[in-house]
């Protein structure tokens, strides 16, 4: 195992152990050295290849914590990551959100207050009938967005948020290609929103399927 690993590792038990909780300050950098049997280089590596990945804050100054470990700010880095995809592999992340967004949006029929489905609703409207493709791909990222926030369930959300990169650049190829991409696209959201209204969790999952599996299949056939 290459030195700074090593650091990392040890930093990690230390969060996972419970020595170090969410919100702490490190010891010192030479104190803790020392408490790990590490060089201190090897140890400001391992804190500098934590802090990318939100697991530790470097404050200036101030000192080195441990983040709050939350998962959305944990899974940030994913959507840095996604990014780097291959043309062939945007079918790879369309299909696991083709798993976990119908299941989020079935979840969220049960807890979507009438409000927030108001607000969507509304959303659309404004969106009109002949949106531009950058207006509908941003209105498409906030409306199942806001769907998967109602599923409470905070680490899916992550998820999803970080599978958007690939899947956008699909939704935008789509809408400058496919003639009825907007009008489909919105057809299919106004189904979503009807099945939530209704409370009926497996039309709303059904019509995420078809919604998602829609891109996904248009993609397919253009790689």
């Amino acid at each position: 195992m290459a030195v700074t690993d090593e650091a990392i590792e040890k930093i990690k038990d230390m969060i996972v152990s419970g020595a170090l909780r969410p919100g702490d300050r490190l010891p010192k950098e030479s104190e803790l050295a020392a408490e790990l049997g590490l060089s201190r280089n090897s140890l400001r590596e391992a804190v500098r290849a934590l802090s990318l990945i939100r697991i530790l804050d470097v404050r200036q100054g101030d000192g080195t914590y441990v983040t709050s470990l939350d998962p959305q700010l944990l899974l940030e880095a994913m959507s840095f990551v996604v990014d780097f995809h291959r043309d062939d592999t945007v079918l790879e992340f369309l299909a696991v959100r083709r798993i976990l967004e119908p299941a989020a949006t079935a979840m969220a029929a049960f807890r979507i207050s009438e409000q927030q489905l108001d607000a969507l609703s509304a959303q659309l409207d404004a969106l009109g009938t002949e949106p531009s493709v950058e207006e509908l791909v941003a209105c498409d990222l906030e409306f199942h967005r806001g769907i998967v926030q109602s599923s409470g369930n905070s680490v899916l959300c992550s998820l999803l948020d970080g599978l958007s990169g690939p899947t956008t650049r699909a939704r935008i190829w789509r809408g400058l290609t496919q003639e009825d991409a907007v009008s489909r696209t919105l057809r299919e959201h106004r189904a979503i929103l009807a099945a939530l209204r209704d409370r009926d969790a497996e039309a709303a999952r059904s019509w995420a399927t078809v919604h998602i599996a829609s891109v996904e299949q248009w993609l397919r056939s253009t790689l």
